[in-house]
């Protein structure tokens, strides 16, 4: 045992932690996030819990704005700005997140290809299976989705050969040798299936196009990412107090699932119990939940596509004087990451500043467990992980428009482990929460 292991394993309220509350008094959650000193989490017989029906909970949609025509044809415009700024003459993207973002369609993967080629100038151009046409074109046609005159469509039969539908749209736009940008989702089987349908043509990557693009949020995409996450809050608040003695996580996901249904977005929550926590994903061997586990919840919902990812730990029963230590040194981290959080400093160093707390705790040090084994956090929008990530190494500057999770996480493999995750974005005047960090261990959000 190292000594990082040694010191990290001791009582850490014997070091610098004791400024942490430790009220023995812990709290019930009522629907409104009103809190009162009730015991938490005593089990089926305990009366004091709050008693909410799912049939309780409503819509909070209201007032939701989906992204407009008008902001997609933006992006296109900014698209095809930065595609002539990097020399390429076209961009290809598949079925997913970044067609959505810039059509507005939001159709699934399968084996048959579902693609746009956007041109440096001109319009779209949409390619979809024949005896998908019809259903494409009102896809095309929905509120937020981009159908003009510009816009065209070509199919391919079922006996034919998508990339050469490809491969002629190149020739018919005049991209004799490229380069085309291909967005880095797009899989490889459509990449090689162009590549020899049009081995003239020079495939290169889109990313200086399409990550210039979404990383930085317009004020329409941080208000979903907003509702978002005001619908995460009580999708916790509901599923908190659900909690009962010998329940699964399959359970508990289950209400999570019913709530945010309930409340008119869409999600869910993964669970870990005691030392399964310890696992930053959890383990195969989770079991039911125990007097004295700590609760590692992660919740990721969704408004219009745009998403939510808070994490919150809780104990299920009173709190021992270590899973208070190590709750309160994380909650120090994150909020050393989101200071360090200033404009124009690199990404790598809201990064450091978390793990800084972390290592001089005694844990790590680096990404040795105990302590971090991960990165601090990731972008997030349209697709729950998006560039840029902070991360060691991540030079790249913090600028407005840019937002991220920040969830340093403690793992200690055979006790427990401590995340705790809020999201959060930059503006002119610095960092902002989309939601305030957990005030302690027995209170997960602000009244």
């Amino acid at each position: 045992m190292g000594r990082g292991e040694a010191f990290a394993r001791q009582d850490l309220s014997k070091h610098k932690l004791m400024r942490a509350n430790a009220s023995p008094l812990q709290y019930r959650f009522a629907l409104d996030g009103t809190v009162g000193p009730q015991i938490l989490f005593r089990g089926e017989n305990d009366k004091t819990m709050p008693d909410t029906h799912i049939s309780e909970l409503k819509p909070m949609t209201d007032g939701v704005v989906p992204i407009t025509v008008d902001e997609r044809l933006q992006r296109l415009e900014k698209a095809r700005r930065l595609m002539r700024e990097n020399g390429l003459q076209a961009m290809f993207l598949e079925a997913g997140s970044s067609l959505r973002y810039y059509t507005g369609i939001d159709h699934w993967l399968s084996e048959r290809l579902i693609a746009a080629v956007i041109p440096a100038s001109g319009g779209l151009i949409y390619i979809c299976p024949a005896f998908e046409e019809a259903k494409f074109r009102q896809m095309m046609s929905l509120n937020g989705n981009i159908d003009s005159d510009n816009s065209t469509v070509r199919v391919w039969e079922e006996d034919e050969s998508p990339y050469a539908v490809v491969a002629g749209i190149f020739k018919d736009h005049g991209i004799a040798n490229g380069p085309v940008g291909v967005e880095e989702t797009v899989r490889y089987f459509a990449f090689d299936g162009i590549r020899k349908a049009a081995p003239q043509v020079t495939l290169t990557s889109a990313d200086p196009v399409t990550i210039a693009c979404r990383a930085f949020k317009s004020p329409a995409e941080i208000a979903l990412i907003q509702r978002a996450m005001d619908i995460t809050v009580e999708v916790y608040t509901y599923s908190i107090a659900q909690l009962r003695e010998g329940m699964s996580h399959i359970e508990l996901a289950q209400n999570g699932a019913a709530a945010y249904k309930a409340l008119g977005g869409s999600g869910g929550i993964s669970a870990q119990f005691g030392a399964s926590t310890a696992y930053p994903h959890g383990d195969p061997k989770m079991g039911v939940l125990r007097e004295g586990d700590v609760v590692l919840m992660d919740s990721v919902g969704q408004i219009e596509g745009y998403h939510s990812d808070i994490s919150r730990v809780v104990v299920f029963g009173t709190p021992t004087q270590r899973q208070r230590d190590v709750w309160s040194l994380e909650k120090e981290a994150q909020a050393a990451a989101f200071a360090a959080a200033q404009l124009g400093a690199p990404c790598e160093a809201v990064d450091a500043a978390a793990r800084k707390v972390i290592n001089d705790a005694g844990f790590g040090p680096g990404y040795k467990v105990p302590g971090l084994p991960h990165r601090t956090g990731h972008g997030i929008g349209l697709d729950i992980h998006e560039w840029h990530y902070l991360v060691k190494g991540n030079k790249t500057p913090l600028a407005p428009g840019l937002c991220f999770t920040n969830e340093p996480m403690i793992c200690i493999y055979g006790e427990f482990g401590v995340r705790l995750e809020d999201c959060f974005y930059m503006t002119d005047n610095g960092p902002h929460w989309f939601t305030q960090p957990s005030p302690s261990i027995e209170q997960p959000f602000v009244s």
